[in-house]
């Protein structure tokens, strides 16, 4: 029995740790519920839960379980000196910067509910925010190789930008971890790690694109719009 029904919580400016600790539980919950039905076939199956966790993290360094950590370019009394946090955790990818004016994204699905492509469920990300984008007048899109969403994508451009990092894990179908999408995010933290592991490429914000501040709210309620309809969710809120 599949459930499109999603839970949108937002989490507002929160540490990481504590943000990641409920993904954790939440995350577990889901998988759980998956064991104990496929344990009792005979029994009523419970619906697994889905859910959308949003915020926004203070100064924090994350790396990914298949990283390298020389791709940090802080010590730990570096990291102190600017008030950054640093934690090694057990989504894909390389390392990434979450700070203030970044909408963070938590997905924790079961995409047996929609579908069991993973590669389809990344592109789907990638497009709600290429769907996002084009709203504010930005042409976004892909990079032959790389996960995110790129300004300055197209073959043989001079000047590929990422304005929005991925990284996920996922077990048993369920989901976690996410996007991060800069808005009016300090670049200058991007200059203390090789993002993602590519030393060759920029890293820009829809503030820098587009030469003002961008509301935040406003471009995380268009994002939880076109993620809800490219994945045909059906979204549950405070206000539902």
């Amino acid at each position: 029995m599949q459930n499109r029904k999603v839970k949108v919580i937002d989490l507002k400016k929160i540490d990481y740790k504590v943000a990641w600790d409920y993904q954790e539980e939440v995350f577990k919950a889901s998988v759980d519920r998956k064991i104990e039905n496929r344990k009792n076939p005979d029994k009523e199956q419970k619906p697994t839960e889905n859910y959308l966790l949003f915020c926004e993290h203070p100064h924090v360094f994350t790396l990914g379980k298949s990283g390298s950590i020389n791709n940090l370019l802080l010590s730990e009394e570096e990291l102190h000196e600017k008030s950054a946090q640093f934690y090694r955790i057990n989504r894909g990818g390389d390392i990434t910067y979450h700070g203030p004016g970044q909408v963070v994204v938590y997905p924790i699905l079961d995409l047996e509910n929609f579908f069991t492509d993973i590669h389809k469920y990344l592109r789907l990300l990638e497009e709600a925010v290429i769907l996002t984008m084009a709203d504010y007048g930005l042409d976004a899109g892909r990079i032959d190789g790389l996960t995110g969403v790129w300004l300055g994508h197209g073959v043989g451009a001079s000047n590929p930008r990422k304005i929005c990092a991925m990284g996920v894990k996922s077990s048993r179908w369920v989901t976690m971890h996410g996007i991060a999408l800069n808005v009016n995010t300090d670049l200058n933290y991007f200059n203390h790690i090789v993002p993602c592991g590519i030393d060759d490429k920029a890293v820009t914000s829809m503030q820098v694109e587009l030469q003002k501040d961008v509301s935040f709210t406003a471009v995380q309620a268009t994002l939880l719009q076109h993620i809800a309809s490219v994945f045909d969710m059906q979204l549950i809120t405070d206000e539902s």
